[in-house]
């Protein structure tokens, strides 16, 4: 399906009323898939009994188990090593690191375990695993418990990074990595758990690798991730106010990427903006700008831009931390600067 197209199921959903919260769209699509094979099984700090630290698999044990639902000691490097070892004999582990920034504890496991396993033996070996973890600041934890990491794994060749802004896409993606066979890292946005939005009830998968215009627009293409879709939503919509038709764009999966679409979009508009909230220092932004500077460069009417979260380490006190995220004003602010109306 053309990400320009209209997806059916999620405007049935919105039509018959049915909304989760991007938590229970994630727990919905792990119950789904624990039911649908019984090679899958969840694996993390508290995930069991407490729930999770976020409360997103509450419950699930109560029906699969502790033998499908295990709670493990606090050793991220342990847990994972567990996981690739259970997917490398067949498995289809899950495993949760509760915070994006302790995922620093299984790069040794992640990056020169799981995604070289493939490549090594020369195909034999496969390692069918999901990481589930967080990212955003905003919710005053701290430079420990507050970054957005993706763009490290992203680096990687052999992992897939998947980093969904709705409900209805943090299940289908979820399901999708589930069922592909190489290693999987998908990043959840902490704020946007308690976020609604329509999700059809049923089975349906979205494709790793499919971006989504989230709007159309005409004058400006912004594309953004995560959370920061909404920011972008938000500031598309005062820009109509001014007369400003804005494209939105999620790619929804840094990698595998559908550059192509980010890439025709910004040769339709002329204009393009990037807007994430990792780093900005050699961060998504650089390289989203990069993909569309090469592919559209004698189609742009202006140099690309992009907003990213500042390069320090996350403040605790609230007014430092929220000047540190991206926020809708500065991208309203950008774009009207793109458009040469200051």
């Amino acid at each position: 399906m053309s990400t320009l197209e209209p997806r059916p199921d999620e405007l049935h959903a919105a039509v018959n009323g049915r909304e989760l919260t991007f938590a229970e769209a994630i727990r919905e699509a792990l119950a789904e898939e624990m039911r649908r094979d019984p090679r899958v099984f969840l694996m993390g700090e508290d995930v069991g009994g407490a729930g999770g630290v976020f409360k997103v698999t509450e419950g699930i044990q109560a029906e699969f188990t502790p033998k499908r639902v295990i709670d493990t000691p606090i050793s991220e490097a342990g847990i994972a090593g567990i996981a690739i070892g259970a997917a490398l004999t067949g498995m289809r582990p899950v495993l949760e690191i509760m915070f994006g920034d302790f995922t620093t504890l299984v790069m040794d496991q992640m990056v020169n375990q799981a995604a070289k396993a493939y490549y090594m033996s020369g195909g034999k070996l496969s390692v069918p695993m999901v990481l589930r973890t967080t990212m955003g600041a905003g919710r005053r934890s701290a430079a420990q418990h507050s970054q957005s990491l993706h763009a490290w794994t992203s680096h990687i060749p052999g992992l897939k990074v998947v980093i969904p802004s709705t409900p209805y896409d943090a299940k289908g993606l979820l399901k999708s990595a589930i069922r592909d066979n190489s290693p999987v890292i998908i990043f959840e946005d902490k704020m946007m758990y308690k976020l609604k939005g329509p999700v059809p009830e049923g089975e349906y998968t979205i494709p790793l690798g499919l971006a989504d215009v989230k709007r159309e627009g005409q004058d400006i293409t912004i594309v953004a991730t995560s959370s920061m879709v909404h920011i972008a939503l938000s500031a598309a919509e005062r820009l109509s106010e001014q007369g400003i038709s804005a494209e939105v764009i999620d790619p929804r999966t840094l990698f595998p990427l559908d550059a192509q679409t980010l890439i025709s979009s910004a040769k339709k508009t002329s204009r393009a903006l990037i807007v994430d909230e990792g780093y900005r220092r050699y961060g998504i932004t650089g390289e989203l700008a990069s993909v569309i500077t090469e592919g559209a460069f004698y189609y742009l009417d202006a140099p690309v831009r992009r907003i990213a979260a500042f390069d320090v380490p996350v403040p605790f006190s609230p007014p430092l931390e929220d000047a540190t995220i991206p926020n809708e004003e500065l991208v309203v602010k950008t774009a009207l600067e793109l458009l040469g109306r200051r």
